[in-house]
């Protein structure tokens, strides 16, 4: 590691949420930029930095820090230039110039140790002196907190997360127990704490690290969907994870159980390990869906049959004996669900409830999981539907310091009928802050199919609900004419039955393009992207109506590589056209991205109505309009028309769209879809997860690949089982 030091000549860009620095530094006659996280860039303050030599394909050399110490001036002009560099609020060039005309080059010991003296100099009163004293304290104090973590891998970003956290007793809290950063500071996880604390020196036996690492194992489990894990599995997979006893995962766990933190229980025999909140949501949904199915309904206004007749002469969409039956079976009861796959007329359902419920003056709100699924409601039903969370009205609580929703349990939602659509992709934590905010009496009618891939969160709510035989239910298995007509609808029965589809029939709507290499397989799907679909479907855009799916993010045909190569050929680099780096990704105007995590602060407007709001979700997807680069700023205009400025800091939130995994596809559907079917792992190349792409597509779905590997997928049967206990618990309450 090289060591060099100097002073700050120009700041290039200094980013002051996470201190991301472009300096140039000036040491005698020579100049060299810098690049690293520094708190204090201000021109003229002087650093002695340690990092290594790089070579941006841009910018040229650049010295790389990782490691930085302030070097407090000592000349007179020096210390004038500290004092009046904005450090210390209210100290602007004349009054630090009186200060070092008075104290000289005793001036940094006077505010440390004498601060009353600073009354001395006109102007300075003993509440400015004492303000003076206290910052420059305060950047003392965090710059010895920042250099004393460097040498543990600390940036001082997280630096200053720690100070604002424990403040002067930050080092001496931290390595009393650097475990409780997991806990206190967002950003460091158990892996980087422990590894802090090996640093310094702490015992793989200690119970600071056994209680942090048996949260963290708690969290994998619910990072892959499980509500609780068996505790005899649990404890020897964690005692594995830090190479500790058993025994001593299991003590710890017990002394976790009495302390409220995690909870253990006996369910179906075995003694399970629920994470507190996970289990309080489980028994809270469960006591509600119980409860609102017990509950006085208020009645429709007239025979249900002579409102379906009414619907259908309305419509002119005749219902089947089954979908009779559904509608029926949602208006009599409290909770309802009603399951089946493509083409077996949920939303010909939905409608109809929708017209009855109105006719009956039943103020009736619907929603969905995410935006792009309500917004297909709207489209396809012709009422206006939101997001779960925008009707539990979700908003950010800064006294907590949290999310929160607005409508809950003491104040709940005002309306007598709700129906949810897309349930599959409910978690249990979602499920429990929506029936929190429900009232009794109100009629719950869940919609979805339950055999596409379950929900990203933790828990299997649709499934449970289905498999307790507790919540009345209706499945749809009658495909309609006009659905039969569709090979995208057969063939996702096919598959969903374990039979192979069939292809590439004349005047159909569902391809199979042999290949063997994954090469072969790529090369295919930029040609079917660039030229074969565009000319073949006139008039579909290959960016904003083709959609490649693929069931993993790495390797050649991974969304990660797919999206590198398809921006290649759909958004090349053009004169004019800006475009930005952003560590290994390149984001340039035009392209398709997508929002991998929700920020419900974010800021969006509706030009066209001038409409304002908050909140940017987790797989939303848009098109980068401009990126300006004198603010810093990308522009991207979302699917519904909402224009949302980001910062580059704020990059890391989104990722190129024009390829997306299966699971990030959940409750969004595309004119065309386009997937490669090669060697993926067996847990991922499974029958659910082919039958979730191909019911993505809406006008065609082209498999590129391997027929012997679809059929593969197509046996693979495969289904994680989810520890989950609503379905128990149902049955239990019953």
């Amino acid at each position: 590691m090289v060591e060099l030091q100097g002073s700050i000549a120009e700041v290039i860009y200094h980013n002051k949420e996470n201190y991301y620095t472009i300096a140039v530094i000036e040491n005698g006659e020579e100049q060299f930029t810098a690049v690293g996280y520094l708190p204090g860039a201000d021109r003229g303050r002087a650093f002695r930095f340690r990092g290594i030599w790089k070579t941006h394909p841009t910018y040229g050399e650049q010295f790389s820090f990782t490691e930085y110490q302030e070097e407090m001036p000592s000349s007179q002009e020096g210390i004038e230039g500290f004092l009046s560099s904005g450090l210390l609020k209210g100290i602007g060039k004349k009054t630090a110039a009186a200060i070092v005309h008075r104290f000289g080059g005793d001036t940094f010991a006077i505010i440390e140790k004498e601060p009353h003296r600073l009354t001395e100099v006109e102007g300075i009163g003993e509440k400015k002196a004492a303000a003076v004293s206290e910052a420059f304290m305060a950047h003392k104090e965090f710059a010895e907190i920042t250099l004393f973590f460097q040498q543990f891998g600390i940036a001082p970003p997280y630096a200053m997360k720690l100070y604002k956290v424990y403040g002067p007793d930050t080092i001496q809290a931290v390595t009393e127990n650097p475990y409780q950063l997991v806990d206190d500071i967002f950003g460091i996880g158990f892996k980087k704490a422990d590894k802090i604390a090996e640093k310094m020196g702490i015992n793989k036996n200690s119970e600071y690290r056994i209680e942090s690492g048996i949260k963290y194992a708690l969290w994998l489990y619910v990072n892959e969907g499980h509500t609780y894990v068996p505790q005899k599995m649990f404890c020897e997979n964690t005692a594995e994870l830090l190479e500790v006893g058993t025994e001593q995962v299991h003590e710890i766990l017990v002394q976790l159980a009495f302390e409220g933190e995690i909870h253990i229980e006996n369910l179906e025999g075995r003694s399970v390990i629920f994470s507190m909140p996970y289990y309080t949501a489980e028994q809270n949904v469960c006591k509600i869906l119980l409860s609102l199915s017990r509950s006085d309904l208020k009645p429709v206004s007239s025979d249900v049959d002579e409102l379906i007749a009414a619907t259908e002469r309305e419509t002119g969409i005749l219902l089947s004996e089954n979908q009779k039956y559904a509608v029926k079976a949602s208006l009599k009861n409290g909770v309802s669900v009603i399951t089946g796959g493509p083409g077996t007329g949920k939303t010909t359902i939905i409608n109809t409830i929708m017209k009855i419920l109105e006719h009956s003056g039943f103020a009736t709100a619907i929603a969905a999981p995410t935006g792009r699924a309500a917004k297909r409601i709207t489209e396809t039903s012709g009422y206006e539907a939101s997001t779960i969370h925008r009707l539990l009205e979700y908003y950010y609580s800064e006294g907590e310091d949290t999310m929160r929703f607005g409508k809950n349990s003491e104040d709940q939602l005002e309306y007598d009928a709700i129906i949810i659509d897309e349930a599959s992709m409910i978690d249990i934590l979602l499920m429990n802050g929506l029936l929190s905010a429900i009232k009794p009496g109100t009629r719950l009618i869940v919609v979805g199919d339950a055999d596409q891939l379950p929900s990203v969160g933790a828990g299997n709510v649709l499934r449970d609900m289905l498999d307790s035989e507790v919540i009345y239910a209706v499945k749809l298995t009658e495909i309609f004419r006009q659905a039969k007509e569709s090979l995208i609808v057969v063939n996702a029965h096919k598959i969903n039955q374990g039979e192979y589809p069939d292809c590439n029939e004349k005047d159909k709507d569902f391809f199979l393009l042999r290949q063997k290499s994954e090469k072969e397989m790529l090369e295919t799907i930029k040609s079917l992207c660039v030229k074969r679909l565009p000319e073949y479907y006139k008039g579909c855009d290959a960016v904003r109506d083709m959609q490649v799916l693929t069931p993993v993010r790495k390797g050649l045909l991974g969304s990660i590589n797919l999206n590198k190569e398809l921006q290649n050929v759909l958004n090349p680099p053009a004169e004019g056209q800006e475009e930005k780096v952003f560590g290994e990704r390149i984001f340039r105007e035009g392209d398709k991205v997508m929002q991998i995590k929700n920020n419900y602060q974010m800021e969006w407007k509706r030009l066209e109505d001038f409409t304002e709001g908050q909140g940017v979700f987790n797989g939303d997807v848009g098109y980068i309009q401009t990126i300006d680069r004198e603010f810093n700023e990308i522009t991207i205009v979302f699917d519904d028309n909402r224009y949302v400025r980001y910062d580059f800091s704020q990059l890391d939130e989104i990722e190129l769209a024009y390829a997306v995994t299966v699971h990030k596809s959940q409750g969004s559907e595309f004119p065309i879809v386009i997937m490669p079917v090669s060697w993926f792992p067996p847990m991922l190349a499974t029958r659910n997860l082919l039958y979730t792409a191909v019911t993505r597509g809406k006008r065609a779905v082209i498999i590129v690949g391997s027929e012997n590997k679809m059929h593969a997928m197509v046996d693979n049967n495969r289904i994680t089982d989810r520890y989950s206990g609503l379905a128990v618990r149902l049955k239990a309450f019953l």
